[in-house]
């Protein structure tokens, strides 16, 4: 069995369970890290000691080459969709993850949308509009307030779910002339409203070969009762509820298997992660949207329940041999909690230091991964991004895993600390 030098790339939650489930296989011998600056990822890995900078990803290149390093692992959507894969990918070189082309379906919403009309696959009524004027017009147009989200990649945050017209106006003003999320905002997507409860399904992709994940359920909005503004997610859990096994059928036969079927008649040879947010309406699943990555925070209680070798599941993926191989998971339910920043989502505050983080851990079933955090001059772990800590729990079933995590949530403390207290109690139903 073939043994790798691996690299991951990215610096959050997401990646800090992807690093913690790569060091559980026997198939690793050096695991190094894009980002060290993360005191989870740094107890992991050994850092890496050029730029992870597109404009120079020759150099990237030639630390792969100089390490030895044979399995690539990109966790964020934004390396995905400048390209790294393309870039770093060789003979002797596996990388995990879609290619440039591939990652399209998350950095172009516009595209994905035009795709998914091609394919008949069912998703939301949209227009996309370049002139904000124009989007405006549209809306006063329609008779109900719609969704608004920016065509671009705006890390989780540029989905606007408008109750008024008038809200709706202010969020294409947001997002096309204020720029709030930068480049991300050129285009906008007007979308019609749907109504259901909503769903994560993942699925592995080796061009050919579709391997589905446990479902998910993620918390968007900030506040509890899905209340407030639309965040990068406050929290999962898996498995999610709403998904049965004809529900599941259903879903990998109207929207996954057309959607590869779809990118591979555009030219795309597709290896990575699918996921298909979904809103489960009274006419069946609906895409919300498609993320190109394990989502975040979907991946920690995915990770948590993961039995099999990781580095099985991510070669097999990028080889083209998913066929070939079993994947086990725990029988557990998983629950992961996010703990934001004072200000998230739109300033938060940095510098804070936390308490409780050993106290957590010590709760069991559980396991604090690391996401906007750092060390300070004088070796504490203080706030470093909007959301800051993912505390994941497992249990027999889903309400030990939520009183576990709570538990360990309780003894975590920082100045102006936001937490969500009712992620995994029911399933998520809003409109969107």
């Amino acid at each position: 069995m073939r043994t790798h030098n691996v690299l991951l790339i990215g610096g959050g939650g997401r990646e800090h369970a992807l690093a913690s489930a790569l060091k559980r296989s026997p198939r690793l011998q050096t695991l190094w890290i894009s980002h060290p600056s993360n005191p989870g990822l740094a107890e992991l890995g050994n850092a890496v000691d050029v730029p992870v900078d597109i404009r120079e990803v020759y150099r990237l290149r030639q630390f792969c080459d100089h390490h030895g390093i044979s399995l690539v692992v990109i966790g964020p959507e934004d390396p995905l969709a400048e390209g790294y894969v393309d870039a770093l990918a060789s003979e002797s070189r596996l990388v995990f993850g879609p290619s440039k082309a591939g990652a399209m379906l998350e950095a172009d919403k516009s595209w994905a949308k035009h795709l998914m009309r091609a394919a008949s696959i069912p998703t939301a009524d949209s227009r996309a509009f370049d002139d904000p004027e124009a989007a405006e017009a549209y809306v006063q147009s329609r008779p109900e307030a719609p969704v608004v989200k920016a065509s671009g990649l705006a890390k989780g945050k540029g989905v606007f779910v408008c109750r008024t017209k008038d809200e709706a106006v202010h969020a294409i003003d947001q997002i096309m002339r204020r720029r709030v999320f930068g480049d991300a905002g050129r285009r906008v997507i007007i979308e019609e409203r749907l109504a259901g409860p909503e769903a994560s399904l993942l699925a592995l992709v080796d061009g050919s070969n579709i391997l589905v994940l446990p479902p998910c359920q993620d918390h968007k909005r900030l506040r509890d009762d899905d209340q407030g503004p639309n965040t990068g997610g406050m929290g999962a859990f898996c498995p999610a509820s709403t998904i049965d096994d004809a529900m599941m059928s259903r879903i990998e036969r109207e929207i996954i298997v057309p959607t590869v079927d779809a990118l591979r008649r555009a030219g795309i040879d597709y290896r990575g992660v699918l996921y298909s947010g979904l809103m489960l309406t009274p006419a069946g699943p609906k895409v919300l949207e498609f993320n190109v990555r394990f989502g975040d925070p979907e991946c920690q209680p995915l990770m948590a329940k993961l039995d099999s070798d990781l580095i099985d599941l991510l070669e097999a993926t990028a080889t083209g041999t998913l066929d070939q191989i079993d994947v086990r998971w725990k029988p557990d339910a998983a629950v992961c909690v996010v703990l934001a920043a004072d200000g998230y989502p739109e300033k938060p505050r940095a510098g804070h230091v936390i308490e409780g983080l050993d106290e957590a851990a010590a709760v069991p079933g559980v396991t604090i991964q690391h996401a906007g955090t750092r060390r300070d001059d004088q070796g504490r772990i203080v706030t470093a991004g909007g959301r800051v800590l993912n505390v994941t729990a497992t249990g027999k079933d889903l309400e030990e895993a939520r009183q576990r995590a709570y538990a360990a949530v309780s003894q975590i403390a920082f100045p102006g600390m936001q937490v969500r207290l009712d992620i995994g109690r029911a399933p998520v139903s809003t409109g969107a």
